[in-house]
């Protein structure tokens, strides 16, 4: 299982450069995140997508094609070939790292050849009320893998194994409708949105097909003896029945004789939606805190204007922290990406703190915060955009250094003032040595603050602020922080 006092990083973003060297470069970092502090990291998908190694693994093509076959004009994957990923792992592990693979298990698309059934239309918006009669489509449905040649499995892909398909040959231009497939129907305990959202994108992968679940079990159990991940990223679960997933878990589990972390990407603003979905699932899956990153989302947008009191509101790092892995921005919500909802740069310190040095969530550190990132794409106006992402290491650094040494023990919030919010840890018997945290997004603030040591000295491990902060006889300290800013104070 996952140590859920560690940290994780996602080790990579939408535009990383697609040269291959992302595996030799997790391999060569491995000793440096780990004394970093990292103690998970979240790769990218490792197999075959329909864009061949520009794909950033999301239009996934074969599972089964690590960086090992010529398909889709390439061998290598975006990120490098087979042996490169699992040299990586093994570096990984070597260094007391867990590694979560990204499962994409909600569609197939590139097929190898088209197939015409009948199929039901439907409005994207409506999947409800169907437009139309049966009629007859050309769709890409049909698998072979010829580069592969049956090699790990030797499953062919049908239009039977799919319920839904946005694509007819017969109708190219219309991009508006969704095919449901004769003798289908859209799966079940998914999210309600359009009336049923089980459909996303390509072929969407029919889990009411038990030859369709044979498949997927049986591809994760060859995954796991292939490369040994510790655990899962799951993708678009909003698209698949819940019931599937404990289902497969228990199968892999029973296959390798250990515990499997697994946290699921269910994208959507609603804490109560997240909580169904935990309990639909008998907690066997954690999932991204969405609500907690459309907090930042607003209150980097606000100005100094957003109350502070109210950033964990509504999240589950709030009401549900075994369940919660906490983040500041991910690869769908980086600016020009689909799902766009930006933590402005000035205020991911604060953001970071929060999910770092408190005591609730399992945070989840972004690649391009990291380290950084310049691109360029077309936004949704039709114009082309240069973007670039700051690094925020230097201060991470810091964070992660004060979460594995002084973020123990009680926990006191003094989440009292509009702008200027703080916490304290008092330490335990192992990490005897306290801290303070305190952040403004307005104007510069102080807060006194019981950090439970009379007479201690605390310094500001960020270094905003030089003077050092002297407490009473009594434990107490007037901490500062800068405006728009965070400073973390430690006891020396």
């Amino acid at each position: 299982m996952a140590d859920l006092n560690g940290t994780m990083m996602q080790y990579f973003h939408w535009y990383i450069p697609d040269d291959g060297t992302l595996w030799e470069k997790v391999k060569h970092n491995a000793k440096e995140l780990a004394d970093a502090g990292f103690t998970a990291m979240w790769l990218p998908p490792a197999y075959k997508g329909i864009a061949g190694k520009s794909d950033v693994g999301y239009g996934v093509y074969d599972l089964f094609d690590l960086g090992e076959f010529n398909q889709k004009g390439t061998i290598r994957t975006k990120y490098g070939t087979r042996q490169q990923y699992t040299d990586a792992i093994k570096a990984l592990q070597a260094q007391g790292i867990q590694v979560y693979g990204d499962a994409v298990l909600n569609h197939k698309m590139g097929a190898d050849a088209t197939e015409t059934p009948l199929a039901t239309p439907y409005s994207q918006d409506d999947r409800i009320n169907p437009k139309g009669g049966l009629q007859k489509i050309k769709c890409h449905t049909h698998f072979t893998f010829p580069g592969r040649g049956g090699k790990y499995s030797n499953f062919e892909w049908h239009w039977w194994h799919f319920d839904g398909v946005d694509y007819n040959e017969y109708n190219r231009s219309d991009r508006s409708t969704i095919y449901l497939l004769e003798g289908k129907r859209f799966d079940d305990y998914v999210s309600l949105e359009k009336g049923n959202f089980a459909y996303l994108m390509g072929g969407d992968l029919d889990y009411q097909n038990e030859w369709v679940r044979g498949e997927i079990t049986y591809w994760g159990k060859w995954y796991l003896d292939t490369t040994n991940v510790d655990g899962f990223r799951l993708d678009a679960i909003k698209h698949i029945s819940a019931w599937f997933f404990p289902l497969w878990l228990d199968e892999l589990e029973k296959h390798v004789k250990k515990d499997l972390f697994a946290v699921g990407e269910y994208w959507f603003n609603n804490v109560n939606t997240l909580h169904w979905y935990v309990n639909a699932v008998g907690g066997r899956i954690s999932v991204f805190d969405v609500p907690l990153h459309y907090n930042f989302h607003s209150a980097s947008k606000s100005g100094g204007n957003y109350d502070m009191r109210r950033i964990l509101d509504g999240t589950m790092m709030q009401q549900r922290p075994t369940h919660a892995v906490t983040f500041v921005e991910n690869h769908d919500s980086q600016p020009l990406q689909v799902l766009e909802s930006v933590v402005e740069p000035w205020f991911k310190p604060l953001a970071y703190a929060l999910i770092l040095l408190r005591q609730e969530g399992y945070p989840c550190v972004f690649y391009a915060d990291y380290y950084g990132a310049e691109y360029e794409d077309w936004g949704r106006d039709g114009n082309r955009y240069k973007i670039f992402m700051p690094s925020h290491r230097w201060l991470i650094d810091k964070f992660l250094y004060a979460r594995q040494n002084y973020a123990y023990g009680p926990q006191y919030d003094y989440f009292d003032h509009w702008n200027t919010i703080g916490w304290t840890r008092l330490g335990d018997e192992n990490h005897p040595k306290a801290m303070a945290v305190i952040m403004s997004d307005g104007q510069a603030g102080f807060k006194w603050m019981e950090v439970g040591k009379p007479h201690g000295t605390f310094i500001d491990l960020t270094e905003h602020i030089k003077e050092p902060v002297y407490t009473n006889e009594w434990g107490w300290g007037e901490f500062r922080c800068l405006g728009g800013s965070v400073s973390v104070w430690v006891q020396v």
